[in-house]
């Protein structure tokens, strides 16, 4: 079968590789949809956090079940997605029903071989149902239930002023169920298109660009003085991450959705005047995908809309460069297996 490797930043390389075999507890699945996310585009650039090389990437899928042990709830022929953070079962966090920071996580197209191929094995334990979903919508299920979980670790309340810090599509997803949770929702990024899109496209309450205007000023405006009570980090920029415990209300919570490899630096008697909260959010859970599949269901959220570009297996090599430019206007690419 093929796949596709990336060797070294910025460097990819198309090989043969073994269809993967048939394992008890596992299902053969044929990869139809393989969304482009932040981290295989940081891997390929080469500041991705807890990355090695070679890596097959890709944890944004959108899979038909080819081959499956007899059960109840998959046949072949399924269309399915699956939680790609295959978890130990065993660790502190597993116990406590955190799989999604196990100790010893391995996530698919991070730490081990991920989905840019034409077959993968899959524990049956992490698939997710389709639900009558496309290709195109399953393969967003994945992001869309990063924004839902730092959306519930963040607790987020009715008629809440949440300031969501970046708009790529996790940062996206952070605001649509942001607003599904009946939060006043504001924007901020540095790209005008994208502050559009959130406005246009996800009906996002309000928006500010980091560039064009003053951030702290435009946060008093809009929350009358109180400063958001929620702020929610999707971009894992150093300098945006600590320039936004400025905007935070008293009594607030900061969640760390982005990641970046540097460390953190506050003023504590700020921070504690405040009695605020820091969390971190990492990966989802079953909970996360399946509220994000039920979204979908009724309509409250539209992946297809964030689709901007999609291509062919054979053309992701060619093409996976060009992505990484704002000009390219891109939010969502697809590659169609």
């Amino acid at each position: 079968m093929k796949t596709l490797v990336c060797n070294t930043p910025k460097q990819f390389e198309y090989k043969e590789g073994e269809k993967p075999q048939l394992t008890e507890g596992y299902a053969i699945l044929k990869v139809k949809r393989i969304g482009i996310c932040g981290t295989d585009l940081h891997a390929f650039e080469g500041t991705q956090p807890f990355f090695s090389y070679p890596r097959i990437l890709g944890h944004e899928l959108a899979c038909e079940i080819v081959e499956i042990e007899e059960n109840p709830d998959f046949s072949v022929g399924d269309a399915v997605t699956f939680i790609p953070y295959f978890n130990c079962e065993k660790c502190v966090a597993c116990r406590n029903g955190k799989p999604n920071c196990c100790t010893d996580i391995q996530v698919f197209g991070v730490h081990i071989d991920g989905g840019m191929a034409e077959y993968i094995r899959v524990p049956i334990r992490l698939l997710i149902a389709s639900e009558g979903l496309s290709f195109d919508e399953l393969a967003l299920v994945e992001p869309l239930a990063i924004g839902a979980h730092g959306v519930r670790r963040a607790d987020v309340q009715t008629d809440e002023f949440v300031l969501i810090v970046g708009a790529g599509p996790i940062g996206l997803g952070c605001m649509e169920f942001a607003r599904i949770a009946g939060a006043k929702v504001i924007a901020l990024d540095v790209n005008e298109s994208r502050l559009n899109f959130c406005k246009e496209k996800l009906g996002v309450d309000f928006t500010i660009n980091a560039i064009a205007e003053n951030v702290f000023e435009r946060l008093q405006e809009i929350t009358n003085n109180d400063m958001p009570t929620v702020i929610i980090d999707a971009t894992g920029n150093q300098k945006a991450i600590l320039n936004a415990f400025q905007y935070l209300a008293h009594g607030g919570r900061y969640v760390l959705v982005g990641l970046q490899k540097g460390e953190i630096s506050f003023s504590h008697p700020e921070f504690h005047k405040r009695e605020s909260t820091l969390m971190s959010s990492r990966n989802a859970t079953r909970q996360d995908f399946e509220k994000v599949v039920n979204s979908m269901k009724k309509g409250l959220v539209k992946p297809t809309t964030y689709i901007t570009h999609r291509v062919s297996f054979d053309q992701v090599k060619d093409n996976f460069e060009s992505w990484l430019d704002p000009k390219n206007g891109v939010i969502k690419a697809v590659v169609e297996v």
